[in-house]
This record gives structure tokens, sequence and C-alpha cells, in this order.
């Protein structure tokens, strides 16, 4: 009788200890559908297309904390056809040109204002400083201001011309001169050989760095790329919910934790690992909104771009500012620079401002290119950005 106890005893505890062993498991799993149904089992990458329910195991040498430390995650498949899809994305190259009405305000702010005053029937020295101060009020910064107006007074005088065209072309070559057409603005996107390309999306709170995310993936994917978008801003379910929202419009898969408040390091540790494993062109990860002034936060986003580069190079490092902000945006640069090398500047709102003189300002500061702009709530709107077609939209020609 004893024995029998005994051996009851030993049972009940062999499948309490299975059933402890089954509620961990899932923490690090890769699920097939969502929502974030409940999954079991430790294979999930030994097979191209793993069936639902399967999990992947942690990667060899991976440390708590440093990309995946116990963070849950789920990956989210590309969205079934919808019974109406919605219209093909523009072409990427040329949408500037053909979005230029939508530089409307900035056009009636500093450009046709720069116009005018050259216009006048005297040049004298208050109306330079008009000029000058008409670019410092449009965020272009003191130092370009001052270059430009010098310049400018120089090749009136010289020239001797008051004719509005010629005056026109002369404040055209000064301007694209400063934004500086030589600078490198290629966004790096596509397979690099055996890998996809990584690009982080950083930024402070409401600049539109989830909304930039999924745009830009719309259009690799309707360039004929394969995209996965990883939402590593966990401190905000919203965020998430935003880039699944993009991911099931455009047809990408998505990486998310299932739970607010995980290791963001983490979740974009996976969005990469699924990225190569899936054989994608490019992974767009879009990080938290952090506040520059908290150093805390500014040491995370140094801390993913160390974890993602664990498996890749992290190969575009893009901060979105928002146009309308002018100084402050200069500012929130200057210390993102700090934090992590940022290869482009996307500039969002530039449709609703009139102080476009920030891309000649944020460029200087950082000497890093403004690569795209963003000029409305449309999904195509997301535009490369081109020195030329810009200043022609904002002074006409």
């Amino acid at each position: 009788m004893e024995l029998v106890i005994i051996l009851i005893v030993i049972a009940v505890l062999l499948v309490a200890g299975l059933g402890t062993t089954f509620l961990v498991v899932p923490r690090r799993r890769r699920v097939s559908a969502p929502p974030r149904p409940p999954v079991a089992g430790p294979e999930a990458r030994q097979t191209a297309a793993p069936p639902a329910g399967q999990t992947r195991a942690p990667p060899a040498g991976q440390a708590e904390g440093e990309g995946g430390g116990g963070t849950s995650t789920a990956v989210l498949p590309p969205a079934p056809e919808p019974r109406l899809r919605e219209e093909a994305p523009a072409p990427m190259r040329g949408r500037l040109t053909r979005l230029r009405g939508r530089l409307a305000a900035s056009r009636g702010g500093f450009g046709s204002a720069l116009l005018n005053l050259l216009s006048r029937d005297t040049l004298d020295d208050q109306t330079w400083e008009d000029i000058e101060d008409t670019l410092i009020t449009a965020d272009m910064g003191v130092a370009p201001s001052r270059q430009i107006t010098e310049e400018l007074r120089t090749q009136v005088k010289v020239t001797g011309t008051r004719d509005p065209d010629a005056v026109r072309t002369m404040l055209r070559n000064e301007l694209i001169g400063q934004i500086g057409p030589e600078m490198d603005r290629t966004l790096h996107t596509g397979s690099r050989g055996d890998r996809p390309s990584i690009v982080l999306i950083v930024g402070v709170n409401g600049t539109g760095k989830t909304t930039v995310a999924g745009k830009l993936g719309r259009a690799l994917i309707g360039e004929g790329q394969t995209v996965v978008l990883g939402a590593a801003d966990t401190f905000r379910a919203a965020a998430a919910d935003q880039l699944q929202t993009w991911g099931e419009r455009i047809g990408a898969q998505v990486v998310r934790s299932d739970r607010e408040g995980a290791d963001p390091a983490s979740v974009a540790f996976e969005a990469v690992a699924v990225g190569i494993d899936e054989r994608a062109s490019t992974v767009i990860v879009d990080t938290a909104g952090r506040l520059h002034t908290k150093t805390g936060l500014m040491d995370e986003l140094g801390k993913i771009k160390r974890v993602i580069e664990k498996r890749a190079t992290v190969d575009e490092v893009l901060l979105v500012l928002d146009a309308t902000t002018g100084q402050n945006g200069l500012r929130q640069a200057r210390v993102f620079a700090e934090a992590v090398d940022v290869t482009g500047i996307v500039l969002t709102k530039l449709d609703g401002t009139a102080k476009g003189g920030i891309v000649i300002a944020v460029q200087r500061e950082l000497g890093v290119p403004v690569k795209l702009v963003g000029l409305g709530e449309g999904p195509d709107d997301l535009a490369p950005f081109e020195p030329e077609a810009f200043v022609d939209a904002i002074i006409g020609g």
C-alpha cells in the first residue's frame, strides 16, 4: 500500500512539472495569425513555414535583456488578399514634383516674401535686413540666412539686374546651394546579399514615426520588395496596433510583443531574425517616441541598435522630425545624433508650415541629408526629397 501511495505522489509531481514547462515556453512564441492566440511547442524554426502553434527557441548565446530575454513576440503574417485592394502605390521617384502643390503654405510664406522684397524698386539696407529676417523667420538659421543675403546682395549689385526672372534664378541657385544638391540622399533598402536591409525609425512622440514606417513599407512593397515591420514601441499598445493595421493594409509581416512594456530590443531583434529567416527585402523597426530630455530612454535607443547588430548591420537610422516645431526640432536632432548614428532625416508635416527653411538648418546642424518628406495624410504622401523640386515649389518656377 505504501508503495502505491509513493508511486501516486511521484506521478502527481511529474505532471505538475510538465505543466510548468508548458507555461514558460509560450513566452517566446511565434504565431501565424493575429491577435495573439495561445501557442505551444519549441520547434518554430525547424520548417520554412511553421504550423500555427509552434514556437522558436532563443538564439544561441543570447543574453537576458540583450535581444530576447524572456520577451514574448508574435509574428503576424501578411494579411489575406482584401476584397477591394487599395490603389497601387505611386512610384517613389518624382513624388515631390507631383506633390509640389502641397507646399503651397511654404510658397505663400518665405518664398513669395523674398521675391516681393527682391522686386522692390529700391534695394536699400533696410530691404536687405528684411530679406535676412525673412529667412531667419523661416527657420533657416542665422548663419545660412546671412550668407544667402550677402550672396544675393553681391550678385544684384554686380549684375545690376532687376528683372524678376533673373532675380528668381539668383534666389533659386542660392537656396539650392544651401540645401546641398551634392549630398547623398540614397535610401538604403532592399536585400543585402543573404540578409535584408535594416531601417530603424527614431524620433520623439507626435512626429509621425509609425506612420512613416507604414508609408515607407507601402512604397517599398509597391516597388516589389517584401517587408517586415517591427513594433519596438512597446510602451504604447496603440503604436503596435497602428503598425499592425499598416501591415494588414500593405501585406507585410508584423513582429510585436504580446504584452505592454516588454523589452523593445527583444522585439527589434526578433523582427530582424524573422526578416532574415523569411528572406525579406527590408526590415523596418519602429521605436518608442523618446523624449530627448530622458537620458535613460536615449541609452535604451542605443541598446536597440546594438542588439540588432548582433544579427545584421543597421543600414539606415531615419530621424523623424516635425517640420512645424522649428528650432526645437534642431535640439531634438542634436540629442538623437549623440545617442545613435543618424543617416537621414524625415521631415513630416512640411505641407503645413511656411517655415521650409528647416530643411537647410537641420542638414547644417547634423551634416546629414533630408531623405524623405511628409506632404499630407494620404498613404502615398511620403516623398524622397529633391532639392531642385523643393525650391521650385516654394518660389515658383
